[in-house]
C-alpha cells in the first residue's frame, strides 16, 4: 500500500511539472495545442519525434523553447545534401603535442547533445541519414571502432517540409521506425495566428526559463514505464497494431492497400505513449482514449499504400480511423 501511495503521489508530481512545462510552452507556441500535448508525450516516453509542417509553422522555435525550459543541452544540424556523417557524429583529428610526437583525438560532433534538432533531415544523403540509426536506437556511436556513449536523456527531433520534394532523400522504413511519432503541423487558427502577429511583431519581450531539468526527464521516463498499464488497454493496442498488418488483420482495407505495415515497435512505441499521455492530461491510468488520439501520429510514418490506394482515393489516415473506429 505505501508503495503504491508512493507511486500516486511521484505521479502527481509529475503531472504538475508537465502541466507547468506545456503552460508555459503554450505562451511562445501559440495555437498549437495538440502539437505541444504530443510533442510533450513522446519526450515523458523517451522518444523521438518527426515534426512535419511547411515553413514558418514554428517547428524549429518549437525546438528551441523545450531546450530552455527543460534545460537540456541543445544542438541544431541543418541538413543539406553535402553534409557529412563526421558533420554529424565527429571525427577523428591528428594533433601534434609540443614534444612532436604525434596522436589521434576524437573531436565530438553535434550528436552529443541532449537535444538533437535534424533540421530537414530529408535533405540529408542516406549515407549521412544512417549515422543517426545506431544513436537513435543504442544512444551511442561507434568511430575507428571505440563507442562512445551520448548525454542522458537523448532525443532526436527533426523537421520535413512536405511540400518541397526536390533534392531530398526520401527516410528508409528502418530510420522511420526508429521515430516514435510524426507529428503533423497545421496552420493556426484565426485568433491564435492574430495573437502570434501581435506578440512577434512588438517589442514586448517573450521571456523563457528552465522550469525543469535533465534529471527530471528521466525521473517522468522511469515513472511511465511504472504506470499501470489496464489489460483491456494493452489488448486495444495490440489488436489494432496486429490489424494493421496484411499477414495478420481481419479487415479487408488493410488487405487490399497496405504494403509496408508497422512492426512490433509502433506497439511498444504505444504501449508508452498511452501512459505518458495520460500522466501530461493530468491522468494515472490510461485508457483507449489515448490511443484514438496517439494512433495517427504512432502509426501513419510506419505504413506505406500500394497504388491501388492512390487510384480509389484512400490514404493512410483512412486505414488508421477504419482501425481505431473497429477495435477502439
Amino acid at each position: 500500500m505505501t508503495d503504491k501511495n508512493s507511486l500516486n503521489d511521484q505521479l502527481t508530481h509529475a503531472a504538475e511539472k508537465l502541466q507547468k512545462i506545456k503552460t508555459q510552452l503554450s505562451t511562445i507556441i501559440l495555437g498549437q495545442g495538440r502539437v505541444i500535448d504530443l510533442t510533450l508525450t513522446c519526450l515523458a516516453s523517451g522518444g523521438h519525434l518527426i515534426l512535419l509542417g511547411v515553413p514558418g509553422l514554428a517547428k524549429t522555435k518549437l525546438v528551441e523553447s523545450i531546450g530552455t525550459i527543460m534545460g537540456v543541452d541543445t544542438k541544431r544540424i541543418q541538413c543539406t545534401p553535402d553534409l557529412m556523417p563526421a558533420d554529424i557524429i565527429g571525427s577523428e583529428i591528428l594533433s601534434e603535442a609540443a614534444d612532436g610526437k604525434r596522436s589521434f583525438s576524437f573531436v565530438k560532433g553535434p550528436i552529443f547533445a541532449q537535444l538533437l534538432m535534424a533540421d530537414e533531415i530529408n535533405r540529408a544523403s542516406p549515407r549521412t541519414q544512417s549515422a543517426l540509426l545506431q544513436a537513435m536506437q543504442e544512444h551511442q556511436v561507434t568511430i575507428a571502432g571505440k563507442t562512445y556513449n551520448l548525454p542522458s536523456p537523448f532525443y532526436v527531433l527533426a523537421t520535413q517540409n512536405p511540400l518541397e520534394q526536390e533534392g531530398t532523400y526520401p527516410l528508409p522504413e528502418a530510420q522511420l521506425d526508429r521515430f516514435m511519432m510524426e507529428i503533423q503541423i497545421d496552420y493556426p487558427d484565426l485568433d491564435a495566428e492574430r495573437n502570434m502577429v501581435l506578440a512577434t511583431t512588438t517589442n514586448a519581450p517573450q521571456e523563457l526559463r528552465a522550469i525543469a531539468s535533465p534529471q527530471d526527464l528521466l525521473d517522468i521516463q522511469a515513472l511511465v514505464k511504472d504506470m499501470p498499464l489496464p489489460e483491456t488497454v494493452l489488448d486495444s493496442i495490440v489488436t489494432l497494431v496486429r490489424n494493421a498488418r496484411p499477414e495478420t488483420s481481419s479487415q479487408k482495407i488493410v488487405k487490399d492497400y497496405v504494403i509496408w505495415a508497422p512492426g512490433p515497435r509502433a506497439t511498444q512505441s504505444l504501449a508508452l505513449a498511452v501512459r505518458a499521455h495520460a500522466l501530461v492530461n493530468d491522468r494515472q491510468v490510461p485508457t483507449n482514449e489515448d490511443i484514438r488520439s496517439l494512433a495517427r501520429p504512432i502509426l501513419r510514418h510506419r505504413m506505406s499504400l500500394n497504388a491501388h490506394a492512390m487510384a480509389d482515393g484512400i490514404t493512410i489516415e483512412h486505414i488508421v480511423d477504419h482501425l481505431i473506429e473497429e477495435f477502439c
